[in-house]
């Protein structure tokens, strides 16, 4: 039954007149119970409002929403105008946290925000150029994060490989060690699909190898490197075999990347319900990519900073590069394990690895041979061993379709190893 329309609630000048008002206060009632009316109407799809412009709303919604992008651009102005005082001031530990932590929230945020804006793409573009927008994204992040940190001061060869090395412990450990304990701890046993999950590893797993073992067993080069060849060949195979995978993802077989129907359900009720426009979210994509070019030049200060005068660990800048990356996937994988959605959360930390070994490796390989920058590959000592160790627990844990918090416990002790290693390697 629709709304009993505003005139015949006091709205016309004849009911002002025949209404006794004794006093301004009454009267002050009666145009708030009649505004009221107003809205209730127009509100209801009839009749647009004429008092509140649709155009407004949308702008207050669209500030409260991306308020970050004006900490971001405020954080750039900052370090514009003194970023050369702060650089010089290093030295003193407190200027030194706070320009490390002010400038790691803000890409953080950043990054947050651009998987954000590249999942409303991905719904509105669809398969398989939705997938691939998410990815690019995350891996432009990563790879502007190595190139800045790489370029500045001392040469850092082992900089990609400690990222990669990185993003694995922390992804396949700590992240699927957490995932899983948080899930099972509320939901006892949690079900997904055995097939992709198979699928994941199963290009997971010859990627890493190839990138991170097979330069230790290469004798054509000195050290645990590759030769020119070698390296065109390894980038090569790395974006083929992920092509290949993003298709059979998005393609003939995308049934092993769902549990059941309901995933398709709960799809197309994110694509009718969230995004807007291609162009408005194609513009908030660019506006928060551009300010962390910017800002991972100025956090690569604070971490050479570290790494070279206080002779902090080299594989500490990877960690913080793959901090950077994997959080925001982190924080959606945690919480679609509390909402019993194993399956999404199995896609975004598997899915996060293989882009990140199929996608970062061609695109450092290019960037060291533009710049003249060498890389080493090659894992070494104890690392290798965890290495082996991470990917021989994932084919147990992803060989029987259900979780328990056992599982989630084991890879979490591995994901604590390799804290200890990193301090006491």
């Amino acid at each position: 039954m629709p709304p009993v329309k505003p005139s015949l609630l006091l709205t016309t000048e004849s009911s002002k007149e025949r209404i006794s008002i004794r006093g301004r206060s009454r009267w002050k009632i009666i145009s708030r119970c009649r505004e009221r009316a107003r809205r209730v109407y127009y509100g209801s799809g009839f009749k647009a409002n004429k008092e509140i412009p649709p155009k407004m709303t949308l702008n207050r919604a669209t500030w409260r929403t991306e308020w970050f992008l004006a900490v971001s651009l405020a954080t750039c102005l900052a370090f514009a105008v003194a970023g050369k005082s702060l650089q010089s001031a290093l030295a003193n530990p407190l200027v030194l946290a706070f320009v490390f932590l002010w400038l790691f929230a803000a890409i953080l945020g950043s990054a947050m925000s651009v998987v954000r804006q590249a999942e409303h793409i991905a719904v509105l573009l669809g398969e398989p150029y939705g997938t691939l927008v998410l990815t690019l994204s995350v891996t432009f992040i990563e790879v502007m994060s190595i190139s800045a940190v790489m370029l500045h001061g001392e040469n850092n060869p082992t900089l990609v490989r400690d990222t990669l090395m990185a993003v694995i412990m922390i992804i396949l450990n700590g992240m699927v060690g957490l995932s899983l304990l948080v899930g099972a701890w509320k939901h006892r046993e949690q079900h997904y699909n055995l097939q992709g999950a198979n699928a994941y590893l199963g290009v997971i797993i010859p990627l890493a190898v190839l990138a991170l073992v097979l330069p230790n067993c290469t004798v054509t080069t000195a050290g645990p490197t590759l030769s020119h060849p070698q390296e065109w060949t390894l980038a090569l195979l790395t974006i083929s075999l992920y092509a290949v995978f993003l298709a059979v993802q998005t393609g003939r077989h995308r049934g092993y990347f769902r549990v059941s129907d309901m995933d398709a359900i709960e799809e197309h009720k994110v694509a009718s319900s969230g995004p807007r426009s291609l162009p408005y979210h194609v513009a908030l994509l660019t506006l928060y990519i551009l300010p962390v070019i910017y800002l991972a030049e100025q956090l690569a200060y604070p971490v050479d900073y570290v790494t070279e005068t206080l002779h902090a660990p080299q594989a500490l800048s990877g960690v913080v590069i793959a901090l950077l990356v994997a959080t925001p996937e982190a924080i959606g994988a945690v919480r679609a394990a509390l909402a019993n959605q194993m399956q999404r959360s199995v896609n975004i930390f598997l899915g996060s690895v293989l882009s990140t070994i199929g996608l970062t490796i061609p695109a450092m390989l290019a960037v060291s041979n533009l710049t003249g920058h060498p890389i080493v590959l090659g894992v070494e000592h104890a690392n290798l061993l965890l290495l082996l160790l991470t990917l021989g627990l994932s084919i147990l844990t992803f060989a029987s379709g259900r979780t328990n918090v056992l599982q989630g416990v084991v890879h979490l002790l591995l994901f604590v190893t390799f804290l200890l290693l990193l301090v006491q390697g």
